[in-house]
């Protein structure tokens, strides 16, 4: 597995070593998880069974095909770990950390309220990927500007990660 990555790298294409030019080592490692959250049958391989199945893991069970063709198009060809990263580097090319945690915030909100619900959320820190103690979780949403019925304000929230809380520096 590593090796064939490692040979695709290798393999002469620009755009790959340039891909992976562009992220930090943690970053790379991020969108590894991420792309192994999606990869659902663990082939190597983004497939439309894999988004359908992800999209039902965040609750949206009516995708339509065509905007999942839609988003598989734009890798032009299979998506393996190589061409997921390229097409993150393209869409976060030139955008500000703000911009890059809504748009990780919005794959947990398929219907675009602007809130994910902060006990699914916390069920998916404690479950995926880089796996949160009950402890950091608590943590993470002391700051979080959540309402009565438990949802997160993400866009607030992204507010105060980037630019600081004001009840903190007072």
């Amino acid at each position: 597995q590593f090796s064939e990555k490692t040979y695709q790298i290798k393999g002469g294409q620009k755009s790959c070593s340039n891909v992976f030019s562009m992220f930090e080592q943690s970053q790379i490692q991020e969108f590894k998880e991420a792309f192994g959250c999606i990869d659902q049958d663990r082939d190597g391989v983004i497939k439309k069974q894999d988004l359908k199945e992800t999209y039902a893991q965040l609750g949206k069970l009516n995708v339509k095909d065509e905007e999942l063709d839609e988003m598989l198009n734009e890798g032009k060809g299979p998506i393996n770990f190589t061409v997921f990263l390229t097409l993150f580097g393209e869409k976060l090319n030139g955008t500000d950390p703000e911009d890059t945690i809504l748009a990780a915030f919005k794959l947990f909100d398929p219907n675009g309220t602007g809130f994910v619900n902060k006990d699914e959320f916390r069920r998916l820190l404690m479950n995926q990927a880089d796996k949160f103690t009950a402890d950091e979780v608590d943590q993470a949403f002391a700051l979080a500007p959540i309402d009565p019925t438990g949802n997160i304000d993400y866009k607030s929230l992204c507010y105060i990660i980037t630019h600081g809380d004001e009840k903190e520096e007072s």
